[in-house]
């Protein structure tokens, strides 16, 4: 775990619009952040037509309050580059922003929950007692 407080590492829940379109589309993003080098993974439904889900990869930077990332799809109808530009909130728990490809453009944003290290502490320990004993504490 890192001692940065503006750290993105971790899972992010978020949607993104297209300027001019009514649709959201939904995403889960994995992220690691090493030193305000990003890289990782998306996830998003399939809604061109498709069924199951599309995948990308990213990779950009952190450098302050601000984010720039390039998002690839792996392929298939879909492997272009979607370029991101967006800001982080004062705890890094909330990004939002602009995105752009050749002819389209619209907003994001994406929300993480964030555990104080106490709150870790106390699930682990949960855990090693094991779930019959934690039924019995209080």
């Amino acid at each position: 775990m890192s001692d940065d407080p503006q750290n993105l590492g971790g899972v992010w829940y978020g949607r993104y619009d297209a300027l001019g379109y009514v649709d959201t589309n939904s995403f889960v993003a994995r992220l690691d952040d090493d030193g305000g080098a990003i890289s990782g993974t998306i996830t998003e439904p399939n809604t061109s037509g498709g069924t199951g889900v599309r995948r990308a990869f990213i990779s950009g930077t952190r450098s302050a309050s601000g984010l720039r990332f390039v998002k690839q799809y792996d392929g298939g109808a879909l492997a272009h580059a979607v370029r991101y530009l967006g800001r982080i909130n004062s705890d890094a728990t909330e990004i939002s922003g602009t995105w752009i490809i050749v002819r389209h453009h619209g907003i994001f944003t994406m929300r993480r929950e964030k555990f104080a290290q106490t709150d870790l502490e106390r699930e682990e320990e949960v855990e090693l007692v094991g779930p019959h004993d934690a039924l019995f504490r209080r």
